[in-house]
């Protein structure tokens, strides 16, 4: 049994391999999948309110937390333009956490700053879960990326999972691939030589005994339970030349398909470019929006858990 209740959510690696289990199976609770009855959540954090504190914008992110905090009967407060508040006045970062600090039971923040999350949570007294801080950490997609492998495949040690894209920036497979690297789980990484898995990332699955490959193209005999494709980011290059020379060496097309086909389940933590053709959508396997989804169910979870609502 784990007792979340009043603990942050800040990083990734704060959460050993049991902790990230039992919210994986917590999560089973909210969804209509594994819960036939039609008995409501409403109720399960009634009287407790979110705030939502989003200092740069998001779609999926913030409006799955609200929908979630909504679901187990929360209200909301907060702001996802923070021009319409104090600080557009000159308030500090610092004396908004601790006035929001006084009127919510938890607070979810978004921001572009590497960091914020938890500077916030040292400064508020109720929990904070980090909903994406810059390039650093977003937690709770690590956590909706793992459930859906779990739901999709049954399990997770065993599976082998590959991540293509933008390795070198992308703080979403930086942290996945640090959670898979507590199970046996298999990694393979493709990626154009100048967007690879950075060394830092490597060395620590070497460390953990992570059997992993690398390669510079999609390898057509690819042997992997899922991919998890990813954005180029064009916002974290320098030099905007180095961008266009890479921005479209990953685009997978109707020729995907084959490999849909044979049984590869396709990710993608959104919002995608043209990275990813529409033509793949209705594939059974092209499965980005359902993981989208997932995060309802992994969001309810975390918020009922640090409420103290849930066991």
């Amino acid at each position: 049994m784990q007792n979340f209740k009043g603990r942050d959510i800040i990083d990734i690696n704060d959460f050993s391999k049991e902790e990230l289990l039992f919210i994986l199976k917590t999560a089973k609770k909210f969804d209509p999948q594994f819960v036939k009855s039609d008995r409501s959540n409403y109720t399960i954090a009634q009287g407790k309110i979110a705030g939502l504190l989003f200092f740069e914008q998001s779609t999926r992110t913030e409006q799955s937390f609200r929908s979630a905090a909504q679901k187990i009967g929360m209200g909301i407060i907060g702001f996802n333009d923070p021009q319409s508040t104090s600080i557009h006045k000159g308030e500090s970062f610092s004396d908004t956490i601790r006035i929001m600090d006084s009127y919510a039971d938890c607070l979810i923040i978004r921001h572009p700053k590497a960091g914020a999350a938890k500077e916030a949570a040292e400064i508020a007294l109720i929990p904070v879960i980090n909903a994406g801080d810059g390039p650093n950490q977003h937690p709770t997609q690590t956590m909706l990326d793992l459930y859906t492998m779990l739901k999709e495949a049954g399990k997770l040690d065993g599976i082998t999972v590959a991540l293509m894209g933008d390795l070198k920036y992308g703080r979403t497979v930086h942290a996945l691939s640090l959670a898979l690297s507590l199970f046996k789980i298999k990694q393979i990484f493709i990626a154009h030589p100048t967007l690879a898995m950075p060394e830092e990332f490597l060395k620590i699955l070497v460390q953990r005994g992570v059997e992993y490959e690398q390669f510079d193209k999609l390898p057509d005999n690819l042997q992997a339970d899922f991919l998890y494709q990813t954005r180029v980011q064009k916002e974290r290059f320098q030099d905007l030349n180095e961008y266009k020379k890479v921005k479209d060496k990953f685009i997978l097309d109707a020729t995907f398909k084959k490999f849909l086909d044979r049984g590869i389940k396709l990710m993608h933590p959104l919002p995608r470019v043209n990275e990813i053709t529409p033509q793949l959508d209705t594939h059974p396997n092209a499965i980005y929006f359902a993981q989208a989804r997932n995060g309802l169910y992994v969001r309810e979870a975390l918020l009922g858990l640090i409420l103290g609502r849930l066991t």
